[in-house]
Parts: structure tokens; sequence; C-alpha cells
């Protein structure tokens, strides 16, 4: 053992020693000094410190413990601290705000929805690609829309659809993928129910509407109406006319039978084709779309029915060439010239709206405009020829076998009739019949 000065060196050193390992992070424990403090060494820590001496030792392993339990302790205080200032913070409400945790679940929960198949949910897509898209549905998940379930129709992709980043909708969980539990949802379905409900309706309003032709059989053809794949029997068209001469054609139809259960969509062109043709009367004039031209004259489509143009009622010039006045998809307007619903045959004119002979080869845009007003004088030309007609076969008696009709002095037009039509203005006068 040393003298009394010795050891007071070696425990300034070795406390210096605990200075530099521990740092100033923790202050050292007070305890009183075993004696008097030394003045400062004229020598560097170390230098005289001897590793051997059992004083320093036992004085830096007391300190090194002392410090560890002090930041233990420390920890323990802060954390307990803090746990109770989180507990407060749950319970408490927000300033001014009655919100607590169970509110806070609450209000999530309004974003939550049972994920059954059938469940309608709103949602935002936010990602698309070339096989459907990524649907934002809740707070909680998103969702998938594949490319087929997109829409009603066929569409290569989602963008044909209408389908981009940000779109909202109202979708329909269809399913659930095994790999990550993801829900799956369509729009065609909700579609389909609406096109269904649709076409009740417009049955219900006996509506005629439009339908393209896109196949047929020996039965009938098919035709699309209202996104949906109708069946049009042979029986129930106003023409004769096989499914491969209707094919990409629009007709005029009627519903007769709607069952969403059975997926089946019956229609009609006949009971269609009777309303149009119960307006078709004799000198009226009609719009018309060129379909094809003949040598004989031209095929024009007037709202679902097929009518004749013949070449003779194109102008009061003569025409040798149809193609040099129309070509098919002209638009044109067209008088009546007669109509027989029985056969499906319509005749038409257009010379009788020439306002000057040879105007529809000259100035067809000028007849088209003067077209009405042409049709009216026509009409006036007939009733004051029937008029006349009538007086005149007053003179004969009941023995020679004429006689009047309701529908004017001959009667109905006859179907029979050349194609041309019956030029009514050149009705002979009475004393020539």
């Amino acid at each position: 053992p040393g003298s009394r000065e010795e050891a007071a060196e070696e425990q300034s050193m070795a406390a210096a020693l605990v200075h530099q390992l521990v740092g100033p992070r923790c202050p050292p424990p007070s305890s009183p000094p075993l004696a008097k403090p030394a003045p400062p060494s004229k020598f560097p820590p170390f230098r005289r410190f001897r590793s051997g001496g059992p004083a320093a030792v036992v004085v830096a392993q007391a300190v090194t413990l002392n410090t560890n339990a002090l930041q233990n302790r420390e920890r323990r205080r802060l954390k307990g601290q803090f746990e109770e200032a989180y507990e407060r913070c749950l319970d408490a409400p927000m300033e001014g705000v009655p919100f607590t945790e169970e509110d806070f679940l609450q209000s999530l929960d309004k974003y939550d929805f049972e994920s059954e198949v059938g469940t309608k949910v709103k949602g935002t897509v936010f990602i698309t690609d070339t096989n459907g898209a990524l649907v934002d549905i809740t707070a909680k998940s998103s969702a998938y829309l594949p490319v087929q379930e997109a829409c009603i129709c066929r569409v290569k992709n989602v963008a044909e659809a209408g389908i981009f980043p940000g779109f909202q909708e109202e979708f329909v969980v269809i399913g659930e993928k095994e790999a990550d539990d993801s829900l799956i949802l369509s729009l065609r379905s909700i579609q389909y129910d609406l096109a269904w409900e649709r076409c009740r309706q417009l049955q219900a309003e006996d509506v005629v509407v439009k339908g393209k032709v896109i196949g047929g059989n020996k039965g009938g053809v098919v035709a699309i109406v209202e996104s949906l794949r109708g069946f049009v029997p042979f029986s129930q068209i106003s023409t004769k006319s096989t499914a491969e001469e209707l094919i990409e054609r629009e007709l005029p139809l009627k519903f007769v039978e709607v069952d969403e259960e059975q997926s089946r969509l019956v229609l009609s062109n006949r009971k269609a084709m009777a309303d149009s043709q119960a307006q078709l009367g004799i000198g009226s004039v009609v719009l018309g779309t060129v379909q094809s031209l003949k040598p004989y004259g031209a095929f024009i489509d007037i709202g679902g029915l097929t009518g004749l143009l013949h070449v003779s009622q194109i102008s009061h010039d003569r025409v040798s060439d149809v193609s040099t006045v129309l070509q098919p998809g002209d638009a044109l307007k067209v008088m009546i010239l007669s109509h027989d619903r029985e056969r499906g045959r319509v005749s038409l004119s257009t010379k009788k709206l020439e306002p000057t002979p040879g105007d529809m080869i000259r100035n067809p845009k000028l007849v088209f405009e003067k077209a009405d007003e042409m049709a009216q004088a026509f009409r006036q030309r007939i009733a004051q020829a029937e008029a006349m007609a009538r007086a005149d076969m007053l003179r004969f008696q009941p023995e020679s076998g004429l006689s009047l009709s309701s529908e004017g002095i001959l009667g109905p037009l006859n179907p029979d009739l050349p194609v041309e039509g019956l030029d009514l203005s050149d009705i002979p006068p009475a004393e020539e019949v």
C-alpha cells in the first residue's frame, strides 16, 4: 500500500478515466471524497496510473454500475410519462371538438362494406392497363375491374369504354381473387340490368326503336337493341328478304316479348312498319336515302321502307342513265305515288316536285327546297280533278256500272299499276272516261 497522497492521486486519475469513457451524459454519483482534493498533477493522465492498483479498478467499476442504473431509471420514468400522456390523449377530446378514439373508429367504419357478391360500391379508378383497372373503393382497400367487365359491349381495353384514371362510378362485386383476397368488380352487370329495364319501359310505351342486324339463321335475324341481342322472326319482317340481305341494315322495330329471366328479347318489324305506313299518304313528301341503283331506277330507303323511284319518275326530261342524277347514299325528298301495304311496295317520284321541267337534272337542290310547296299544289290539282269527275259521274245512270268511291273517283290506288306509279295529274276529262 502507498501513502495517502498516492491513493488520492490514483483516485483522481481513475475519475478522469471514467469521465472520458462515460462522457458528460450523466453526472458522477455524489459521494464524499476519500481525502482533500489534490492539486492538479503536472503529469498527463495515465502516466503514473498503475494498472495493477486495486483502488482504481474498484472505483471505475462502481462508477460504471451507478451510471447504468441511473440511465435505466431515467428511461423507465420517461416511458411511464409517455404512456400516461398517450392514454390521456386517447381519452380526452380535441380542443373544441368532442372526438374520441371511438368516434374515429365509427367514422372509419362508414367507408367499410360487406364484400359479398352482388354488393354495390362506389369507387374511383386510379390505374389502368390493357387488362383492366385498379379501383379505389374504400379507405381500407382497392379492387380490380377486368376489361371483360368494363362494358356491356365488347371492348379491347378499358379506354374504349371511357374508363380513365379519375373515373368515378358505382360498381358491383362479382368475385374475389384467391391469390391476394382482392375483390373483382363489374360495370357490365350494372349496364346489363339497366338495358333490360330500358327495354321493359320502351315496350310499355309501345315505342319504335332502331335495331342493327348483325346475323341470322333459318328462323330470323339477330338485331342489337339497347346494347342487347334481340331476335326478329322472318314472319315479323315486313319485306321478303333473306338474312344475308338484311345484314348491317337498321330496321325499325317494336318489342313483342321482354323476358330478362329467360334472356328472351323478341322484336317485330311488321308492328313498327304498321305505324310508319299509316303515315304514308298518297301525295305526301318524305325524306329518303338512295340505297342502290338499277338500270330501271333507284331504290330509296324511306324510314325502314324501301321504295322505287322509277327512271321515268325522276324528271320531266328524259334520263338515260340514273347514275348521272343519283348516287348511293344521296339524301333526297320524294313524293309517295302509290303504296301497296300487302306486298310492301312503294312507288316514288321526284318528277312531280320539279318547279320547272328538268330541274331535277339541272338543280336538284331547288327541287328539294320547293318540294312541300309543289306537293301541296299537286294535291290541290288532284282534289279539283276528283271534284270535277264526281260531278260528271252523277250524270251516269246506275245501269252504266260506274259508282262512286269514298276514297276518290277511282277508289284506292291499284297496287298492280306500273312501277312508275299513277300520274293523277293526267286524269282525262269525265267525257273521255
